[in-house]
C-alpha cells in the first residue's frame, strides 16, 4: 500500500522485470526516493523465461556487434562479484561442424571473446579432440573436434528479486501486482495511478517517470499523457525444453544447427538438461505466448543431431517461452529478425518546465545492470541528481559472503545446520545466499521448518517467500522463487496453494 509519505517521489519506475528492478536499485543507492509498480508478480514476464546465462554474446561476433559484446563481458564479471550464488562459471563445449564455420573462424571469434575484456574468474578458451576428452562422450562419433570457453549460468528472476530486494534495501517502495493505469504531468510533476490488488485506485506524485514495461513498453507509453514513441518494437518469442539429465558433469553445449542458428544445452538445476533457445516471431499478446509443436519438433530435431542418445518428446518435463521485445535499426522484411537488435536503447521526453519521462527499448538479462546505470546517467543530466553509480561495486542481497567467499560461507552453513541433509542446506545457499540464515533464524532441528509439502519444500521457507519476497501463489514460490515446481506432484502443487490462500 502507498501511505500519505509514499506519496512524492523522486522517480516512479513502472516495470518489475530486471531492467525495472535494477534502475530501482541504481536509484534508491543513490539516496533517491524511489517506487516501483509491478501489474503481476516480480519477473513473470521475460525475466524468468530466459536461456538461464549471463554472457558476453559470442553469437554477436558474427554480426560485428563488438561494442555489445565487450559490455556485456565486463558486466558478466561485475555480476559474478555482485551475486556469486546466483551467476556462476559455466564451461561450454561447442563442436566443430565443418560445414558450417571453418575452425580457423571459431578460434579467431573465441580468441576475441577472451581478450575483448579483462577476464579475472573465467578460464580462457581451448581447442579440445573429442574422440580423447570425457565431453565427447555424450556425441555422436561424427564429431572430433570442439572448442571450450567460459560463459556464467544465471537465475534469471532471482537475479530480479535480489536487485528489488537491494532497492528495498535503500528504502525504495516495491509494489506488486499494483497495475499502472495512467500517467499525466500536473505542476512539475507526474501524477501516476496504480490500482492495487484489491482493485481500488491510488495516486503517487513523482518527480521522473521510467517506462521499463519490456514486451509491453508501447502499450504502457500509450497510457502516459503526451508521450509518443517513434520506436518500432518487434517481439520474438524464444522457447526452451526442460529433460532429464542427459550428460555426466556440469559443462554445457552450445549447438551449430542446420539451418546456422546456434542453440544451448546445458545442465540445469542438479539433475535436469535445459535445451533452448527459439527465435521466432511473435505478434499476438505478450500474455499468450507460449511453445508450438514446430518450436519442440525443431529443437529436439537439432541437439538430437549431436547426441548419441536421442532426447524423446516423452522426455520432456518442463518447457516455456518468453518473449524478447527487440527494436529494429534499420528497414526489415516480414519475417526478416535480422536488423533486430538485442542491445538496449532509450527515449528521454523532456518538455521545458516539465517532468521527464524515459522509456526503455531492448536489453538483455546480463547486461541490466550497466542499463541501469544508463538511463540514471541520462536523468541525472536533467534532474541534477547524484552522478556517481555504486552498483558496480555494491554486493546484491544474499551475497555479502566476505573474504570466505560462496564456498567458504557454505561450508559454515551447513556446519551450522548439520541436522539439514546436504543437498538441502546447498539448495538454500545456492538461491538465498546469506539470507539462508535469515531463512533459518531460530531452527535448530527439521520439525522447525513446519509442514512439509513435498520434496525439501518447508512450511518455513513458504512464509520467507511470502514475507519478505512478495509470493502470494503456489507458481511464484515453486516457478519463480525456486524452481521445484519441476520435482512437486500436482497434488502437492494444489496443497500449496491452498495453504498460501489461507495464509495470505
Amino acid at each position: 500500500m502507498l501511505s500519505e509519505q509514499d506519496k512524492v517521489h523522486d522517480l516512479f519506475v513502472i516495470g518489475g522485470g530486471i531492467n525495472g528492478a535494477a534502475i530501482a536499485c541504481d536509484a534508491a543507492s543513490r539516496a533517491l526516493s524511489v517506487a516501483l509498480a509491478e501489474m503481476q508478480d516480480f519477473a513473470q514476464g521475460t525475466s524468468s523465461r530466459s536461456s538461464k546465462l549471463a554472457h558476453g554474446g559470442l553469437r554477436y561476433l558474427e554480426t560485428f556487434d563488438f561494442r555489445l559484446v565487450r559490455e556485456a563481458l565486463v558486466e558478466r564479471e561485475i555480476l559474478m562479484a555482485k551475486a556469486p550464488h546466483l551467476v556462476r562459471p559455466l564451461r561450454l563445449i561447442l563442436p566443430h561442424v565443418a560445414s558450417q564455420r571453418p575452425r580457423w573462424m571459431i578460434s579467431l571469434g573465441l580468441f576475441l571473446y577472451d581478450h575483448l575484456a579483462r577476464r579475472r574468474v573465467l578460464k580462457r578458451s581451448q581447442p579440445l579432440n573429442l574422440r580423447k576428452h570425457m565431453v565427447g562422450k555424450p556425441l555422436k562419433d561424427d564429431y572430433r573436434h570442439a572448442f571450450a570457453y567460459s560463459d556464467c549460468r544465471a537465475d534469471d528472476a532471482r537475479l530480479v528479486i535480489a536487485n528489488l530486494l537491494s532497492a528495498q534495501r535503500h528504502r525504495a517502495k516495491i509494489l506488486a501486482r499494483h497495475r499502472f493505469m495512467s500517467a499525466r504531468r500536473e505542476k512539475g510533476l507526474w501524477r501516476v495511478e496504480v490500482r492495487d490488488p484489491d482493485g481500488d485506485v491510488q495516486v503517487v506524485s513523482a518527480r521522473a517517470l521510467v517506462n521499463a514495461g519490456g514486451p509491453w513498453v508501447i502499450d504502457v507509453a500509450g497510457k502516459i499523457e503526451g508521450i509518443q514513441t517513434a520506436r518500432k518494437l518487434r517481439m520474438v518469442r524464444g522457447s526452451h525444453l526442460v529433460v532429464p539429465r542427459q550428460w555426466i558433469g556440469e559443462h554445457g553445449y552450445f549447438l551449430q544447427t542446420r539451418d546456422r542458428r546456434l542453440i544451448e544445452a546445458l545442465p540445469y538445476e542438479s539433475d535436469f538438461t535445459l535445451i533452448g533457445t527459439t527465435d521466432e516471431p511473435w505478434e499476438d499478446d505478450p500474455a499468450k505466448v507460449a511453445i508450438s509443436e514446430k518450436e519442440i519438433d525443431y529443437m529436439l530435431g537439432e541437439v538430437n543431431a549431436f547426441l548419441k542418445r536421442p532426447v524423446q518428446r516423452a522426455d520432456i518435463v518442463w518447457s516455456f517461452s518468453g518473449i524478447r521485445p527487440l527494436f529494429e535499426v534499420g528497414a526489415t522484411r516480414d519475417g526478416d529478425l535480422s536488423t533486430l537488435t538485442r542491445d538496449y536503447s532509450f527515449e528521454v521526453d523532456k518538455p521545458d518546465g516539465e517532468a521527464p519521462a524515459l522509456t526503455i527499448f531492448g536489453g538483455k538479462l546480463t547486461t541490466h545492470r550497466r542499463l541501469a546505470e544508463h538511463a540514471m546517467r541520462e536523468l541525472a543530466k536533467i534532474m541534477r541528481w547524484p552522478k556517481t553509480c555504486a552498483t558496480a561495486a555494491e554486493v546484491l542481497a544474499g551475497g555479502e559472503f566476505g573474504v570466505r567467499g560462496l564456498d567458504g560461507f557454505r561450508a559454515d552453513f551447513r556446519s551450522r545446520h548439520a541436522w539439514l541433509n546436504e543437498r538441502q542446506a546447498n539448495r538454500y545457499v545456492q538461491t538465498y545466499g546469506t539470507r539462508a540464515e535469515d531463512l533459518l533464524a531460530g531452527c535448530t532441528r527439521l520439525a522447525d521448518l513446519g509442514r512439509h509439502f513435498g520434496h525439501d519444500l518447508y512450511e518455513r521457507e513458504v512464509r520467507f517467500l511470502m514475507e519478505t519476497e512478495w509470493a502470494v501463489a503456489a507458481e511464484d514460490v515453486l516457478w519463480r522463487r525456486t524452481k521445484l515446481g519441476l520435482r512437486l506432484s500436482h497434488d502437492e502443487i494444489r496443497q500449496l496453494d491452498v495453504f498460501m490462500g489461507h495464509y495470505g
